[in-house]
């Protein structure tokens, strides 16, 4: 993929096309932002433009077609190997890069994830960092740059990724998605500014699922304490889609509040939802959402923690509830 096939991010590819034109590219970049915004998409469009024939990334030539096949012999990636990137996999790459370049100016080694390098392997790399060679070039890629050491961060040209403007997004799967109008909005919404859930797997959850959940969240009360029990323990056995449903969650209730402020229903989100907004509005009040937005908060951050997943659910449904 080149830059102009790459969507947003403009800035970011002028910093990188001047580098790359005038033969002054850092020896370490850190790609930092959040997941799915398109920070490996522009890490490999930087490889290609770094090996390209005309140096454009021009995704005709043959080291750009090596690159997008991913069998150029000096482009090396990882990425965890399980849970962790491991002192063994940098131990490789260190190898890999004492080695001349095969075809091109440079060995490139692209390091996905990279905040999931173990403490031993994180060290292991800061020595490549501390004496880098003149032919080699370190592309990370995080989308949790604090969990890397700081003298790992320190010694890379750092270049920060934001979110897509969601406008962006819902234009997107209008042109290349067989979608409605309201569906892209709803989808772009929910997104994040990430490509990669609104085009992926999320698609699916947020038209044909959210309505059921939202469904169900809102039709318990304090006293049906067996049903809330029920859904907790099956949203809790659905593991990978937890962060989606609280996502959902918090957008309704967002919505709730956005338009108990008299706010147009195009400020909000699950706008395909109206009749539902308008019936639990009825029957809250200002002070009852943002306590209910509260637990959803809380929700959250006790997942970042590990908290029991079943047990975490189960609290916030009460909380839902009342």
């Amino acid at each position: 993929m080149t830059y102009d096939q790459i969507i947003g991010h403009e800035r970011q590819k002028d910093i990188l096309r001047r580098a790359v034109a005038t033969d002054r590219l850092a020896h370490a970049y850190l790609f930092e932002g959040p997941e799915g915004i398109g920070k490996r998409l522009m890490a490999l469009a930087l490889v290609r433009a770094v090996f390209c024939e005309s140096r454009t990334g021009c995704g005709d030539c043959s080291p750009c077609r090596k690159v997008d096949h991913h069998n150029h012999p000096d482009l090396h990636i990882y990425q965890p190997d399980g849970q962790q990137i491991k002192i063994e996999q940098i131990r490789e790459l260190q190898r890999e890069l004492s080695f001349r370049p095969v075809e091109a100016g440079k060995k490139i080694c692209l390091i996905d994830q990279a905040d999931r390098m173990n403490p031993a392997a994180a060290n292991a790399l800061l020595k490549t960092l501390e004496e880098p060679s003149p032919d080699t070039l370190l592309i990370l890629i995080s989308a949790r740059p604090e969990a890397l050491l700081q003298t790992v961060r320190s010694r890379c040209q750092r270049l920060p990724f934001a979110r897509l403007p969601q406008r962006q997004i819902e234009e997107t799967l209008l042109h290349h998605r067989d979608l409605d109008p309201r569906s892209a909005h709803v989808i772009a919404a929910l997104s994040s500014g990430s490509f990669m859930r609104a085009l992926g797997c999320d698609q699916g959850f947020y038209l044909e699922q959210r309505p059921q959940i939202l469904k169900s969240v809102t039709g318990l009360s304090r006293g049906s304490v067996l049903p809330l029990l029920d859904l907790a323990k099956e949203m809790a056995a659905e593991k990978e889609t937890i962060p989606d449903t609280l996502e959902v969650l918090q957008s309704f209730y967002r919505d709730l509040l956005v338009y108990s402020q008299g706010r147009p229903e195009s400020a909000l989100i699950n706008i395909d939802l109206m009749e539902k907004i308008r019936r639990v509005a009825a029957r809250e009040d200002t002070t009852s959402i943002l306590r209910k937005l509260e637990a959803i908060e809380a929700g959250r951050k006790n997942l970042d923690r590990n908290v029991n997943a079943q047990l975490n659910l189960e609290v916030l449904l009460l909380r839902l509830a009342a």
